[in-house]
């Protein structure tokens, strides 16, 4: 089989999968997003992606991230293409990731915030951006500063920082669950956290929860974007640094 081919299937599958969590839940497909994780994957199999009616794209490491843009946006001049930043971000990174993403889910620390907000602000001033920069704050589940996240007691501060950047909009939360835990508790426990900021900010209704291993739980308490990798394109080709 083609490489298409197998992307073509493997896309259905998860589609299918993605649609009856979403019956069993109780809950319509249309609440639920699937955003295709392209990192370590090449180019071509965003384009096979994006035949097959793919818009949102997931990234992880700015430099990686950037050239594939290009490349991409060199082949396919679609201005409705949206890539979303999902890994680890530094600060001096910030004004690369500004000028192509079209929200970051892995906010963590006040000091980012700053730096996002500068850099989407220039971004916006040059014509780089059409709109602000949209900001899923990660949240830590498990306290260890090795998986990213922000601590639970600093989320609604980090939110009102982002909320006072003109350059951003702080849309909801991500988390990723901890290792080995069981991903209803943990799914359980940031719907909670996210429920109660949705309180003070109801118009950050997005939550990014769900992989491959652990979407059915996902959407079981409330996850709004699932991000898939592995189901779709197979074990990464190349190896993370």
């Amino acid at each position: 089989m083609s490489r298409a081919g197998e992307i073509e299937a493997a896309l259905e599958a998860v589609r299918r999968r993605l649609d009856a969590a979403c019956r069993a839940a109780g809950r319509d497909s249309s609440e639920v997003s699937l955003l295709p994780v392209t990192k370590f994957f090449p180019e071509s199999d965003v384009r096979i992606l994006y035949d097959l009616g793919c818009r949102d794209f997931a990234e992880s490491r700015e430099q990686e991230a950037t050239s594939k843009i290009k490349a991409f946006r060199a082949q396919v001049p679609d201005q409705s293409v949206r890539w979303h930043m999902i890994g680890h971000l530094q600060r001096n990174k910030s004004r690369s990731v500004a000028r192509w993403a079209y929200s970051i889910h892995s906010l963590d620390r006040e000091r980012l915030v700053g730096a996002l907000g500068r850099a989407a602000t220039t971004a916006l001033e040059s014509g780089e951006r059409t709109e602000p920069l949209r900001v899923l704050l990660q949240v830590s589940l498990d306290g260890d500063p090795q998986r990213g996240g922000a601590a639970v007691s600093d989320l609604e501060h980090l939110a009102e920082q982002v909320q006072s950047s003109p350059g951003l909009e702080y849309r909801g939360l991500m988390a990723i669950p901890p290792i080995d835990a069981d991903p209803d508790a943990a799914f359980g426990e940031l719907r909670e956290i996210h429920d109660r900021l949705c309180l003070e900010h109801p118009e950050a209704t997005e939550l990014s929860a769900g992989m491959t291993n652990d979407l059915e739980a996902a959407v079981r308490h409330g996850s709004t974007c699932v991000r898939v990798g592995t189901a779709l394109l197979g074990s990464r080709p190349i190896t993370s640094d």
